[in-house]
């Protein structure tokens, strides 16, 4: 935040992240940054559906200096990859946006994936933040870590307090233990470690494949040239 200060005021601003959640859409507004527009920022997962709003919004809201890899540039499950690239680059602020991700047909056929690609992306990236001296690192999470049957609406002290959705477990996992690193480093080191925990997303590059799309986008797919009426069965 000292370095925040020195700026001047014309060259600060605060940038927000419009989440839609998947029954409507509800403009929860996030404060994630509040930093310099010359700020280096590392967007993992800068291609994706979340990540690619990322780079839109800041690239709006006057960021300079964006850094963003593909996965056949940066494997984010090679360990000796990513030091290599935290060395490189030296970014001041990351935000981890790549993960493996789909729906529940996906979820359920694939949980050692899910579990382990998802463990090997985030922990490469935490903990070479960590070691090259990254100011800010923002993780995010999943509303699926919290327990199935946890009441409404959620609180964050109901983590851990119950058995998690069967479905996606594979894949809560591995987020509560990114979650659980970070509250880690930021108790050990003081460091500006912080996890942010969107409801489910849509939009743009999401996955609209059947086998791997959420409920929303398979909903969309399936209208497409649809003139029918679709029954929902939301029991």
């Amino acid at each position: 935040m000292a370095q925040c200060r020195k700026q001047p005021i014309k060259k600060m601003t605060l940038v927000y992240l419009s989440i839609l959640l998947k029954n409507r859409v509800n403009l929860n507004v996030l404060r994630i940054l509040m930093v310099p527009l010359s700020t280096k920022i590392y967007i993992a997962g800068h291609r994706g559906m979340l990540g690619s709003s990322l780079w839109r919004t800041l690239k709006a809201a006057g960021f300079e200096n964006l850094i963003g890899k593909s996965s056949k540039e940066l494997d984010l499950r090679d360990q000796h990859a990513v030091s290599g690239f935290f060395k490189t680059e030296k970014p001041t602020v990351v935000i981890n946006a790549a993960a493996k991700v789909g729906g529940i047909f996906a979820n359920q056929t694939q949980p050692f994936a899910f579990l382990m690609d998802n463990l090997q992306i985030q922990n490469n990236l935490i903990e070479a933040a960590h070691n090259n001296n990254v100011e800010k690192f923002i993780f995010i999470g999943s509303s699926c870590i919290y327990p199935k049957f946890a009441p409404q609406p959620l609180k964050e002290s109901y983590l851990l307090t119950g058995s998690l959705e069967p479905t996606n477990e594979a894949y809560a996992i591995a987020k509560i233990a990114g979650i659980k690193a970070c509250q880690a480093i930021r108790q050990q080191f003081a460091k500006d470690f912080v996890t942010l925990m969107p409801s489910n997303l849509y939009g743009p590059n999401d996955h609209f494949n059947f086998q791997t799309a959420h409920v929303l986008p398979a909903l969309i797919q399936k209208t497409l040239g649809h003139t029918g009426e679709i029954t929902w069965d939301h029991s």
